[in-house]
């Protein structure tokens, strides 16, 4: 039975595989693939109860190792002169940098050394709030060298949000940098790192890399120059052994309450997962030039840019810009440039760059292109067929992967070329992983074609443990709506073959005269109008229907000009009526130049949930978006139409 497949065949004999032994399927493939300093006592035990006092989760009992070894060391004989990152700055006439696996190897433990020589030993949290050079992927590597936890905070967040999370973890170190581009903006890290640090009382060091030249005070005693301290530093340094499940990291992902919740992932299980699922979901072959568009600040940095990459020995592109700069072609601009083969971005950019003048595309090489991959949130017909068309030139498989930064890694997902790709689906589950579909009543579904809240009912190596310094609370958000089920918080559809749909967060399904409606799905239909960029759609209360339909719509122009709106609310509620059913239609549709969205491209629908209900004195912190400004304009908007 192969680990790694590649024909339908082999994926299913691994499916099997994986449900009639896991414990076996894991040990075979973690014994064969990786550096081990000792085995494991035991390969997996688990109690996925719901009583915080009594859940918990580990896998590769008493292995020892370092990520590190396995994502640097054990490629240099025989890849020591290989490119594992290309850097792609901002300004497309800076040099890329080919960085191989040797100089990662001496960078990353200066790196290590550096950080010792500034007080940090194993167990201490560090922020990285930092901007997409290779210095970012140096700094999370040499804390997993010496056995610190890094917790990267996307370098798009504000002082408040920087503050909190560096509170939360205790960090003891933070490094930043003067100013990082974004796009033809220098955003001032610096300044905004130590706002965030007039109100923590944990950080003792401040170390600064200097990327945009920018005049920054320091401060005496606490803060150095990354360079300088860089500099002084042995590039030896050997790798702190680790326990598999010591922490290897926490990353911040947004709440309910508001409150963000520290995911807690581990070292073992995480590297052999976010290394399986690389390799399976992205096809990956030796010598492919990978490409993931990400931030390391999110999740999918961190398994796709540099953790699953690099122990699989690939070459992965770190890409500081944006797709806008300095024009929509940028992407394309890279890919051609690079010959990337692998692609891997978000829906939301697919949807904008969809909206470009094509040759903006059409006048790229696109031709070394042979896999494309989706992120992020499930991605909408319109858009899979613009990707297939226009980038994979309907010649390259593409994956819709779905995971979260709970799952550390891929979950749902067709893989490149091997199981079948459906538009609109994630389709299959990795082996490895059991999903089942739940009903209201908290009831597992039978087998076929049913919908209901999608939840996976065994453990898998990389999910999170815990939520950092507080464990009741990861037991109520993930382990109690469902007792011994991980819930993932999504609603889903599964056909007689089955595959999976996703159809938005549970508490974006809207039950309007007793009808569950995936507001995923309404949105889908909007954004076939062709006048229709990018839609959302959220439930607000209804006096006879308990709740309705609320969408907000922006549109694209032509010409500089956007046709009659009446007309255009008449005939997207007709299309919605008729494709879905009347009950689908929107009570209330609101044009808006732009949707609220959070610095990784996700619509903030609970702002939108806010407005359509007419709490705007409610709408909580909108620091974190990447345009607060816009939510201005939506509620003045809804004020207006009433």
């Amino acid at each position: 039975m192969k680990h790694i497949v590649n024909t339908q065949a082999e994926y299913n004999a691994a499916y099997q595989a994986s449900l009639d032994d896991p414990e076996k399927f894991w040990r075979d493939f973690a014994e064969k693939e990786f550096t081990w300093h000792k085995k494991w006592d035991n390969v997996l035990s688990y109690t996925m109860s719901p009583e915080a006092g009594k859940l918990g989760v580990k896998w590769f009992e008493g292995a020892k190792l370092n990520i590190t070894e396995n994502c640097i060391d054990r490629h240099l004989e025989k890849r020591g002169e290989q490119t594992a990152i290309i850097f792609e700055a901002n300004n497309p006439n800076e040099k890329p940098l080919h960085i191989t696996y040797r100089e990662l190897a001496k960078n990353v433990n200066k790196t290590a050394n550096m950080l010792k020589a500034n007080g940090a030993k194993k167990g201490d949290r560090i922020c990285l709030y930092m901007p997409m050079t290779p210095e970012l992927a140096y700094a999370v590597l040499a804390c997993a060298r010496i056995g610190a936890v890094h917790s990267v905070v996307f370098a798009g967040f504000s002082a408040k949000s920087l503050s909190d999370r560096i509170m939360d973890a205790k960090c003891n170190i933070v490094i930043t940098a003067d100013g990082g581009y974004r796009g033809s903006k220098i955003t001032p890290l610096k300044d905004i790192t130590d706002e965030a640090l007039q109100s923590c009382d944990c950080v003792q060091k401040v170390i600064v890399l200097n990327r945009t030249n920018s005049k920054i005070p320091m401060v005496y005693g606490r803060d150095v120059w990354w360079q300088d301290e860089f500099a002084k530093a042995s590039d030896v340094c050997p790798a702190e052994v680790m326990d598999a499940e010591d922490m290897l990291f926490i990353l911040y992902t947004s709440g309910s309450t508001g409150k963000p919740k520290g995911m807690v992932h581990t070292c073992g299980g995480y590297m052999v997962y976010a290394n399986y699922s690389f390799r399976n979901v992205f096809q990956y072959q030796e010598g492919d030039i990978y490409w993931c568009t990400a931030d390391i600040g999110w999740i999918t940095g961190h398994s796709y840019i540099v953790y699953g990459p690099l122990s699989a020995g690939a070459t992965t592109v770190m890409f500081e810009g944006v797709p806008s700069y300095p024009d929509m072609g940028r992407f394309w601009e890279v890919v051609q440039k690079h010959k990337v083969n692998i692609f891997y971005t978000a829906p939301t950019a697919i949807r904008s760059l969809a909206t470009c003048d094509m040759s903006l595309v059409t006048k790229h090489d696109l031709s070394s292109l042979k896999t494309l991959g989706t992120v992020g949130e499930p991605i909408n017909l319109e858009a899979w067929e613009w990707y297939d068309e226009h980038i994979g030139k309907k010649n390259c498989p593409i994956v819709d992967t779905w995971w979260q930064t709970e799952t550390g890694g891929i979950m749902i997902s067709s893989l490149a070329g091997v199981t079948k790709d459906i538009p609109t689906y994630a389709t299959l589950p990795l082996p490895g992983i059991q999903p089942c579909l739940m009903d209201e009543n908290g009831v597992e579904l039978p087998d076929g074609a049913q919908e209901g809240r999608l939840c996976i009912k065994h453990p898998w190596p990389s999910m999170a443990r815990t939520i950092y310094g507080d464990h009741q609370r990861y037991a109520d958000t993930y382990f109690s709506t469902f007792s011994g089920k991980y819930f993932t918080g999504d609603g889903a559809k599964r056909d007689a073959e089955g595959n999976y749909r996703i159809t938005g967060r549970v508490d974006d399904i809207v039950i309007v005269s007793g009808h569950n409606l995936g507001t995923a799905e309404i949105e889908n239909v909007i954004n076939e109008h062709p006048n229709v960029a990018e839609s959302a759609v959220v439930g607000y209360p209804h006096d006879v229907k308990g709740n309705s339909i609320y969408a907000y719509v922006t549109m694209k122009t032509q010409d500089g000009l956007t046709q009659d709106s009446e007309q255009v609310e008449k005939e997207i509620k007709n299309l919605v009526a008729k494709t879905l059913g009347p009950i689908c239609k929107p009570e209330k549709i609101q044009f808006t130049s732009e949707l609220p969205k959070t610095r990784s491209g996700k619509i903030m629908r609970r702002i939108l949930r806010k407005v359509a209900a007419d709490e705007f004195e409610n709408l909580g912190d909108i620091s974190t978006l990447l345009n607060p400004e816009c939510v201005e304009e939506v509620v003045r908007g809804a004020c207006s139409r009433g």
